[in-house]
Parts: C-alpha cells; structure tokens; sequence
C-alpha cells in the first residue's frame, strides 16, 4: 500500500511544500497546522483560547477528509510560543480529548511560521 495525499477545502491552504495530510501504513500523518481561517487562508486574531481552538477545528476537517476523528488519534506534538498559556491551552485541548486521551508532547518553541503563537501536528490511526 502507497501513500494517500489528503488536502480538505474546510482547512487552510498549506503555506508551503507540504501536504495537510498523508495516510500511509495505516496511519494518517497531519502536519503541523496554525490557527488560520480555512476561507481567508489568514491567521485569526483572538486569545490563545480561540486559536487554539481553530487549530483543532481545522484539524477535525482534515481527519473527516481522511475519513478519521479525533478518536483515532494517538499522538499530538503542540509548539507554543510561550509555555505559560499552557494551562489555557489544555482548558480547550479538554473539550476535544475527553476519554483516552493521546500521548501528547508540549514545547515553548522560539518561532512559528506566521508568527503564530500555537501549532500542533498528529498522528491518527486509520479507521477500517
């Protein structure tokens, strides 16, 4: 089995050489996304609440694409650009991973593309 390139219209643009999905060997990999509005394709102004929280929306229209949920995932990489707003973070994070929760890593980074202040990429299992 290939790889399957995965591209949803109700999640942003890729900003560069990338794809917002790949399946492959029954995973589905999503690249790392910013909190962007999937119309503008430009990144939302708000609290770290709400763009915390267009980044895991845009990342649940990727999932549907692929055919998946946000049950089927089991690992999350998050970069902030300042740790500080973690609990914040976590307050919205919450509403989303409820029950068997997936492992998780959450890092203070220097710099994210767009001058962002969150990103966080996945990678899901592949429903059968």
């Amino acid at each position: 089995m290939g790889k399957i390139i995965i591209n949803s219209v109700k999640a942003p643009t890729p900003i560069g050489p990338y794809s917002q999905a790949v399946k492959a060997s029954g995973f589905i990999f999503i690249s790392g996304q910013l909190p962007v509005d999937p119309i503008t394709n430009d990144l939302i102004d708000g609290s770290i609440e709400e763009q915390t929280r267009q980044v895991i929306e845009n990342i649940k229209n990727i999932l549907q694409e692929a055919g998946s949920s946000l049950l089927d995932v089991v690992k999350v990489n998050i970069y902030v650009d300042d740790i500080d707003n973690f609990s914040r973070i976590n307050s919205v994070y919450a509403q989303y991973f409820k029950d068997e929760c997936p492992a998780r890593c959450f890092v203070e980074v220097s710099k994210l593309p767009k001058a962002a202040r969150i990103e966080i990429e996945l990678v899901a299992i592949e429903r059968k």
